[in-house]
């Protein structure tokens, strides 16, 4: 490995960095949930699941709880363990490509297929938690 990739990696502040920018995605979405409440609810409803306001608390409680554990380091397995099976479960419900066609099809194909990598990495941020100075706690 080249050394000043080497550096990067050994910075202090490179591993904050990482785990704030693999929760990125749901940081925003928690967030605009919870500051538009009833937009949020009205995302849940149209995939008709009820009841919507109870499955938004939820999925904020979720996205946000989650995220903080993994950024803060500390239970950051439970956090990415999750928002996988968050992740996981908004394929059939949200972008269920096989239903489609055409443009809407791939589009949505090409979404789930991005959720399966990022389960890879909350996977990944899992296994790096037990390595870490907090060892995962």
């Amino acid at each position: 490995m080249p050394t000043f990739i080497a550096r990067i990696l050994d910075w202090p502040w490179f591993p904050l960095i990482a785990r704030v920018l693999l929760t990125f995605p749901f940081w925003g979405s928690g967030l605009a949930k919870l500051i538009d409440f009833q937009a949020g609810v009205a995302e849940i409803a149209q995939y008709g699941l009820k009841p919507p306001v109870l499955i938004n608390i939820l999925v904020i409680f979720t996205e946000l709880g989650g995220s903080l554990l993994i950024v803060a380091n500390r239970r950051a397995w439970s956090g990415a363990g999750a928002l996988a099976i968050f992740t996981l479960l908004t394929i059939p419900i949200a972008h269920d490509f096989w239903n489609l066609r055409g443009e809407a099809a791939k589009l949505e194909f090409y979404i789930a297929i991005e959720h399966i990598a990022l389960i890879g990495g909350l996977m990944l941020a899992a296994i790096l938690s037990r390595y870490s100075p907090r060892k995962g706690a």
